[in-house]
């Protein structure tokens, strides 16, 4: 992404245009960017898309040539410094406490070595505790996103 997209002022007039402009250019970039901000807020966008649409295990299961490219290891702490960089604190903490454990499983599962409901004993018990928070997630994000969009989008008039 080294040019950054044009987009008219009037065309962000509010959050929503904002959060919309900012993962349109998200998505066009994947992992594959040298741009650290684009980098760091695709990895949260992921995790928050995959998230409501199908929990720990669309994260896993859609995510996982990525995680199998970087190692869980570093999947994590890039995920989990993101989300503590714009004050995720909570969502941070069930990465931290699931997130190597569910790969795990998640691992063995693909290979036949546990029965799913061994897999699933995990992922419902980080899935339980990413939804008691009530979407804070998507708010914490918009904010992110309004912060970071200039240096995603050039603002034209």
């Amino acid at each position: 992404m080294n040019m950054k997209p044009k987009i008219k002022r009037t065309d962000l007039l509010n959050r929503d245009d904002i959060w919309n402009a900012v993962s349109s250019v998200l998505i066009e970039s994947a992992y594959r960017t040298e741009n650290k901000v684009a980098y760091e807020a695709f990895t949260v966008l992921q995790y928050y898309s995959e998230m409501e649409s199908g929990g720990h295990e669309s994260l896993l299961r859609w995510n996982s040539e990525h995680i199998e490219e970087v190692g869980i290891t570093r999947y994590l702490e890039e995920l989990i410094g993101v989300l503590e960089k714009i004050d995720a604190h909570e969502y941070a903490m069930i990465e931290k406490k699931f997130g190597q454990e569910m790969w795990r499983m998640y691992v063995a599962l693909e290979n036949n070595e546990i029965d799913e409901n061994e897999f699933y004993s995990v992922i419902d018990k980080a899935n339980e505790e990413y939804y008691n928070l009530n979407e804070k997630l998507r708010d914490l994000l918009e904010s992110y996103f309004i912060m970071i969009h200039t240096d995603l989008i050039e603002v034209v008039d």
